[in-house]
Order: structure tokens, then sequence, then C-alpha cells
């Protein structure tokens, strides 16, 4: 019974925790004006929060560089399962104009399974709530195969 109320309670307000892994703060700044009241994210339900444990996805911006690799990875394993890992912009997917560079490790894909990836350079507040909201989705499918 409590568990059906939780899963129904949350399953229409999920927790963003955001990660920056090195970024020039363009899709950062994008981020911030889909939570702002012209675009107003948490209409849809998300709320930024400030810790990973009790995050329900996890928005990574920027290429993982070798410094911030390990962080990255600690934070994201700290969200509870089930977890959504969204990406944000070009850097986290294939580095931009930072790949090949001696400071990046790469994709973040290489490291951890990303369900949600939202291109551009820096994304349109519109693709990120867009990609946000099927990320929300995924989450709520995640939540009953659990």
């Amino acid at each position: 019974m409590f568990k059906k109320l939780i899963a129904e309670s949350t399953a229409k307000s999920p927790w963003l925790f955001h990660i920056n892994a090195g970024s020039c703060n363009g899709c950062d700044i994008e981020i911030v004006s889909v939570l702002t009241p012209r675009f107003d994210a948490e209409r849809l339900g998300f709320k930024l929060t400030g810790s990973p444990r009790q995050a329900d996805i996890a928005v990574v911006t920027g290429p993982v560089t070798k410094q911030s690799l390990p962080r990255v990875l600690r934070a994201i394993s700290q969200i509870p399962e089930p977890r959504c890992i969204v990406t944000v912009g070009s850097c986290p997917q294939s580095g931009n104009v930072f790949k090949d560079s001696y400071a990046v490790a790469g994709p973040l894909s290489k490291y951890v399974h990303v369900d949600v990836d939202i291109a551009g350079c820096a994304p349109r507040p519109e693709a990120i709530i867009d990609g946000l909201a099927l990320a929300a989705k995924i989450l709520k499918e995640k939540r009953e195969q659990m």
C-alpha cells in the first residue's frame, strides 16, 4: 500500500541533480533558464536538488575531464536506483571542441549508461525540457520494472 502511494507521488515530480563536469557554462545557463518562470520546468514537476541522494535524474554538462571523472562517477553512484542520467550539450556526448584534449577523459557513455542525450552547443531550453520529459518517462518505466 505504502509502496504504491510513494510510487504514484514521486512519478510526476522527479528531482534533478546537476553535475558540471568541466563545462564552459553555456549549457548551465540554459538549464537555469529552463527552471526560471519563462520556461518553468517546475510546472512539469522538475525540481533542482542540492544532494545526489535526493535526486532521481542526474543532469551532466561539460566534457568529462580527467580531474572531474571520479567526482562525477561518485555523485552518480550516490543517486538511488532507479536513476536516469541525462547529458546536456555536445560536450558530455563527444567532447565537442575539447575532443582529443589531454585533459578530457572522453564521453560520459564510456563510463556509465546514459539514458537521454540532449544535443546542441548550447541546446535550446525547449530541447532540454523535451529531454527531461523523456527522462521522466524512462524513469517511470524503470520504477515499474522494479
